[in-house]
């Protein structure tokens, strides 16, 4: 905005005061417009980002055991990534020095519109990055971080995404991930409250205990599961908890139709190799599940679609996902 004169004013009191109004005025019509930004679509899970201590173990593991495809990071020149299907992926990175038992870098979240997820965040008053950042295969994508510091980013897919070449690989959709969580109701803050996650399904290894509480995108059937930890509350990692035990609470898990054939797919084919379980169940939820480590121990979960079992603790509240 430029004034042109202050010239109609009679005292410098009063062109102040008047250049103060205008001011005013100016600065609430930029918020107002910032707040009205409507929230872009959440369609899906985008990927996982995970370190790697082994690199080479890490690339066997997601290409011949899980029979990803391996593709160049064009998010970061160091990176790599496993691709599940033409907009999902295992982002593996290398291990920070000062990174300790942590082996989660952040989770991604596809979205039909970076920028204006972006405008929407900050107009709620998310802290949120300057401008987007445009990858080289032609996505773009922001990092924010949610109440307890777990790095999300929000990613706008390349419109020149294409299916992989993954003729053996155990599963084509990434239907939820999951990452250590200590308070429900902070955390539900960002994600129902801002970004209109809805329940799916919440359990725990006891009837009166909530160990697990899923939260499904609002534009998608893919879901979040907070793992709730009983650890003293607070953000970050609790010093009295191990690798192995954060492995399998920050994980991801790939939907598949049966989880027996799977399991036994894997098997016939020598791909049960290093720490997985002995085999197949039916976990709290009522769906079959088999779960497999990679080398640094981030949990990969396969599971059916569809309960088989009457789930435990409360029921399912929206649709299930789909196989891609």
């Amino acid at each position: 905005m430029r004034l042109k004169s202050l010239a109609p004013f009679s005292t410098p009191f009063a062109a102040l005061c008047c250049f103060s109004l205008i001011l005013i005025s100016s600065v609430g019509q930029t918020s107002a417009v910032a707040a009205s930004h409507t929230r872009p679509k959440i369609t899906g899970i985008s990927h996982i980002a995970i370190y790697a201590s082994d690199p080479d173990a890490t690339n066997h593991y997601y290409v011949n055991v899980i029979g990803a495809a391996r593709e160049a990071d064009p998010e970061n020149p160091q990176g790599v990534r496993y691709a599940i299907n033409a907009t999902q992926f295992v982002e593996v990175l290398p291990l920070p020095a000062n990174a300790g038992i942590n082996r989660l870098d952040h989770t991604g979240w596809k979205t039909d519109n970076a920028e204006g997820m972006r405008l929407y965040l900050a107009g709620k008053g998310w802290k949120t990055p300057d401008t987007v950042t445009h990858n080289s295969d032609g996505s773009k994508s922001l990092r924010v971080d949610d109440p307890e510091g777990n790095v999300v980013e929000f990613v706008q897919p390349s419109p020149r995404a294409m299916a992989p070449h993954a003729p053996n690989e155990v599963g084509h959709h990434m239907i939820h991930v999951g990452f250590l969580v200590h308070s429900r109701a902070a955390e539900d803050k960002f994600y129902v409250d801002l970004l209109g996650f809805r329940p799916y399904w919440f359990g725990g290894m006891k009837e009166d205990k909530v160990d697990w509480v899923s939260q499904q995108t609002p534009d998608s059937h893919d879901w979040l599961e907070y793992m709730l930890t009983s650890a003293p509350s607070g953000t970050g990692i609790p010093a009295t908890m191990s690798q192995q035990t954060l492995g399998v609470l920050d994980h991801v898990s790939i939907g598949v139709v049966s989880v027996p054939e799977a399991y036994k797919k894997l098997a016939a084919e020598n791909r049960l190799t290093g720490r997985v379980d002995k085999e197949p169940k039916i976990g709290r939820d009522g769906k079959y599940q088999f779960n497999m480590y990679d080398p640094d121990g981030i949990r990969l979960e396969l599971m059916e679609f569809h309960a088989t079992d009457k789930p435990c603790c409360s029921q399912f509240t929206a649709e299930d996902p789909k196989a891609e």
